[in-house]
């Protein structure tokens, strides 16, 4: 698999954070989770809108690295790393509280497998020197 597959398939991948990110700023009032009826709370709805603020900040870190990938190593690595720490937190509310709808389960899934396999995939395919730059 190339470089500019692997590029590509992180554009598409990147719109996810930003998408996302952007819905989650709305809170409680989160289309995804509007059919919960959530109660207007503060600090429910502040930790909403913070994650979703990180989340969009990810995904727009994702859109910078991207012509980057050659010489990025370490934040694009970093990146993954952060993704693949979300899906371990997923792995534990199912473990502690319970399945999510489906989609959430195949989220999980790509974060928890997919991260690693993007690293690997990535330290494939850079020089060794590309490792060294900042």
């Amino acid at each position: 698999m190339s470089l500019r597959t692997l590029k590509s398939l992180t554009a598409v991948l990147g719109a996810v954070p930003v998408l996302t990110g952007l819905a989650t700023m709305l809170g409680v009032h989160d289309p995804i989770y509007s059919s919960l009826r959530l109660p207007e709370n503060a600090l429910l709805d502040s930790n909403l809108r913070f994650f979703g603020g990180v989340w969009l900040g990810l995904g727009v870190a994702v859109y910078w690295l991207i012509p980057r990938l050659e010489t990025q190593v370490a934040l694009f690595r970093a990146v993954w790393v952060m993704i693949f720490l979300g899906g371990i937190g997923r792995l534990l509310s199912m473990l502690l509280v319970g399945a999510p709808p489906l989609p959430f389960v195949l989220f999980t899934v790509l974060e928890v497998l997919g991260a690693p396999a993007f690293i690997a995939w990535h330290a494939r395919l850079v020089r060794p020197s590309a490792e060294v730059s900042v």
